[in-house]
């Protein structure tokens, strides 16, 4: 969550659980709608517009948060503390970003990625995001995500 006077930010899986009140909802739909409007105003509802493209983490946060689908969380310490998506930016040189499917020490994560990931490259894909299935060490899955050329 954002602090006080600094705006929305939407969960990415590394911060504290994100409380599931009706404002936060709000906070998410409010957001969301925000990012389609720019869409249709810059005449490209279909594709990501460019300030998408220059905040990929973020804007791929929003889409996921919105879609309804889960984010991780990381207590203070930065131990895992709930299974969902985590959103980071991709290596260099950079122009994309990997979602993975994580969760606590023997929470099971990884049983359930394929199926995760896939609501999650749906999500993206239905918003024009370009998404590759890939397995990265010990053959953990990660979704790369990146605009279309």
């Amino acid at each position: 969550m954002a602090s006080p006077g600094q705006g929305f930010e939407p969960a990415t899986g590394d911060g504290p659980q994100v409380p599931a009140t009706a404002a936060r909802a709000g906070e998410v739909r409010t957001a969301y709608e925000g990012l389609l409007q720019i869409r249709r105003v810059l005449g490209g509802a279909a594709v990501p517009a460019a300030w998408e493209v220059r905040q990929m983490p973020r804007a791929v946060a929003l889409a996921l948060e919105a879609a309804g689908l889960p984010p991780s969380a990381v207590d203070a310490e930065g131990r895992r503390t709930r299974t969902g998506y985590r959103v980071a930016p991709g290596p260099p040189p950079g122009g994309r970003v990997e979602v993975t499917w994580v969760g606590p020490p023997g929470g099971g994560a990884a049983l359930e990625e394929q199926e995760r990931l896939g609501a999650c490259a749906a999500a993206l894909e239905a918003l024009g995001w370009v998404c590759l299935l890939s397995r990265g060490p010990r053959r953990r899955r990660f979704l790369e995500v990146e605009p279309p050329r």
